[in-house]
């Protein structure tokens, strides 16, 4: 017997970018799944919300930034099948927003060089992004 299918998770993520082209990462806080790894910061996509949508929410949710649609470019996506669900992740680049970030929900922020990524622990569907975004910047 087969198992049942898991059901799809669909997540957008954003590479904030500064001007000295670091990427934000935030450190998933105490008491969540995956805490203690850094990601990009992001969310759920919420029914009848585009990615783009649902990164602009998420960006003023999480980091008290405000951006727009059309300030977000699509860079690549992440599949990656976990224990309960099968994730699907569009990254999305933002270079233009407004604001300081800041963290509202209890997570660690930092700014890191593109070729540093990798000196942070990443959930198993963020790490596969770092490549195009060291390409990239």
């Amino acid at each position: 017997m087969s198992a049942a299918p898991k059901p799809l998770l669909l997540v957008a993520a954003c590479a904030l970018v500064d001007a000295d082209r670091r990427v934000l990462i935030a450190q998933r806080p105490e008491g969540k799944s995956l805490a203690g790894l850094w990601e990009f910061p992001g969310g759920k996509i919420e029914p009848g919300e585009t990615p783009e949508e649902t990164l602009v929410r998420e960006l003023e949710e999480e980091l008290g930034i405000v951006t727009q649609t059309a300030c977000l470019a699509p860079l690549t996506f992440a599949s990656h099948p976990y224990e309960r669900f099968n994730l699907l992740m569009p990254l999305y680049v933002c270079r233009r927003f407004q604001g300081i970030p800041s963290p509202r929900e209890g997570q660690v922020l930092k700014w890191v060089r593109p070729n540093a990524l990798r000196d942070y622990p990443m959930p198993p569907a963020d790490a596969p992004l770092i490549p195009f975004l060291e390409d990239l910047l």
